[in-house]
């Protein structure tokens, strides 16, 4: 059941009927919860155990921590006992980060240490058994799912009240819209929306079946077709020339964003019909002109966990400037870590980690020196800094897309200087796409060009479609996605992740 499809179609629409049919709240969540898990099920059943498994000791541990001081305890042992508590409270909270830290990076890492361990067959042999077995091993939405259960018990330590009913947190952990890619919602906002009872209305519906609509022509129309460039030009490294990497590198940061963000478009869409506002997750992030505005503005959620649950807790930039500049490197190494076990993915987060310290020392500089700042918020200032964030994160997205060392460098070894095999583009660009290499670079301008409309209405003349507009172009973009869809669907990158 993937979104968007006509299953997920039928699903949505079953689900939307009986939840606004139901008039009491716990019957609502129990529905949710049960649509979830059928949703879940459809994609991974052999994993669904394991994800209520570690919603349950997530929520028994939350609750553990919010437990109350036992207010019988006498005033003359008032303090020891508090002491006593806040240590018992703080044990519980590293035993439910450790356990799902441990869960997460055990799926994630557990290949790779299988193979150093040689208990994976590597012969070329045995190469569909090795397959076989990594391709099981990761459960759709672990990381989304472990990153929500440590903010709860974050949240639930600093303060905030614990889910009181298994009904509430399980329907919030499993709300399927958001289960598998985000995004990263807390617990609190969810539920009171839940709780409030407000029917969308009719700009409600619209946006909701816009959003799903708009998704859909991102993903099937734009993203998935993108993507067939991508691959061939990736998959046939060693006949690429220079310019053909760069264009399948600057391909690549177009697909990841359109797919990315068509997926939470529909999830919000599908939230909405309930609704249940999601919080966005994209904001015009290839338009940023510093790699910090970059990270406010792409794939938001994570960057606000990583702040609030990694950056905050290790100091932030309250304890001088070289202390920020280690945290902000830590962080993005961390974060490299999350998205997998190979070099390129640590390299990614060490190159967006020195981009981040290269901004805190630029913002520095240029509070020392009046003219560097205002250099900045000149045109050339700003056309500079938005060719150097850019340039750096679409750089990135190289080590991203092709992790493993071996690929990346490859890749790089023919990054400058290298002229393509004469039956690389016949084979790639002519025969496969049907188009030229500067057909091809036109479109994909076409493409940012649309983008960089969008963004200029939406921010710079503060223009939106009115709901009528938005009413007449969904079944458009429905038949659109529809009609020009590729042959086969390709699941959504953060899939994997």
């Amino acid at each position: 059941m993937i979104l968007p499809s006509i299953v997920y179609g039928l699903f949505l629409l079953s689900v939307i009927g009986i939840f606004w049919a139901l008039e009491s709240l716990q019957a609502r969540l129990w529905l949710l919860l049960v649509a979830s898990l059928i949703f879940y099920a459809s994609l991974q059943v052999q994993y669904l155990l394991l994800m209520v498994a570690l919603m349950l000791v997530t929520f028994f541990v939350g609750n553990a921590i919010a437990a109350p001081l036992d207010w019988r305890t006498p005033n003359s042992r008032w303090q020891i006992a508090e002491q006593g508590w806040n240590r018992r409270r703080a044990k519980l909270l590293w035993l439910g980060i450790g356990l799902n830290v441990a869960l997460l990076l055990g799926f994630k890492y557990l290949e790779g240490l299988l193979r150093w361990l040689g208990w994976l067959p590597s012969s070329t042999t045995e190469a569909g058994l090795a397959n076989t077995f990594t391709d099981i091993i990761m459960p759709l939405g672990l990381s989304f799912f472990c990153f929500e259960c440590i903010a709860y018990l974050v949240d639930v330590y600093r303060g905030s009240p614990a889910a009181l009913k298994f009904v509430d947190f399980g329907a919030y952990k499993f709300f399927f819209p958001k289960l598998i890619s985000g995004p990263i919602t807390r617990f609190h906002l969810f539920i009171d929306q839940v709780e409030q009872h407000q029917a969308p209305g009719l700009n409600g519906v619209v946006e909701g079946l816009w959003l799903i609509a708009y998704g859909a022509v991102k993903k099937l129309l734009i993203a998935d077709h993108i993507a067939i460039l991508v691959n061939l030009s990736f998959d046939n490294l060693e006949r690429a020339g220079s310019a053909d990497i760069w264009l399948a590198t600057l391909a690549y940061g177009l697909q990841l964003y359109l797919d990315f963000s068509a997926y939470v478009d529909i999830a919000r869409g599908s939230a909405l019909l309930l609704g249940i506002t999601l919080p966005q997750n994209f904001d015009a992030p290839y338009f940023t002109t510093s790699l910090a505005d970059f990270w406010r503005r792409w794939h938001i959620t994570l960057g606000d966990w990583l702040r609030n649950y990694l950056y905050f807790p290790l100091g932030g930039s309250r304890q001088g400037l070289g202390r920020t500049c280690l945290n902000l490197m830590i962080v993005m190494l961390i974060a490299g870590i999350w998205h997998g076990n190979n070099w390129g993915f640590l390299i990614w987060g060490a190159l967006h980690g020195a981009g981040l310290v290269a901004h805190r020392l630029t913002q520095a500089w240029s509070k020392a020196k009046p003219e560097v700042k205002t250099f900045w918020a000149t045109l050339p200032g700003t056309i500079l800094g938005w060719g150097l964030t850019q340039g750096l994160v679409f750089f990135s997205w190289l080590f991203f897309r092709l992790p493993a060392p071996q690929q990346f460098t490859l890749a790089l070894q023919r990054f400058w200087g290298t002229t393509a095999d004469p039956q690389f583009a016949q084979k790639v660009y002519l025969e496969s796409l049907g188009f030229r290499f500067t057909e091809l670079l036109l479109l994909l301008g076409g493409v940012f060009g649309l983008m960089a409309l969008s963004y200029l209405f939406k921010r710079g003349l503060k223009l939106e479609l009115s709901w009528p507009l938005k009413l007449l172009l969904i079944p458009l973009f429905s038949l659109l996605a529809w009609l020009l869809a590729p042959a086969e669907t390709l699941t959504y990158i953060y899939f994997d992740f």
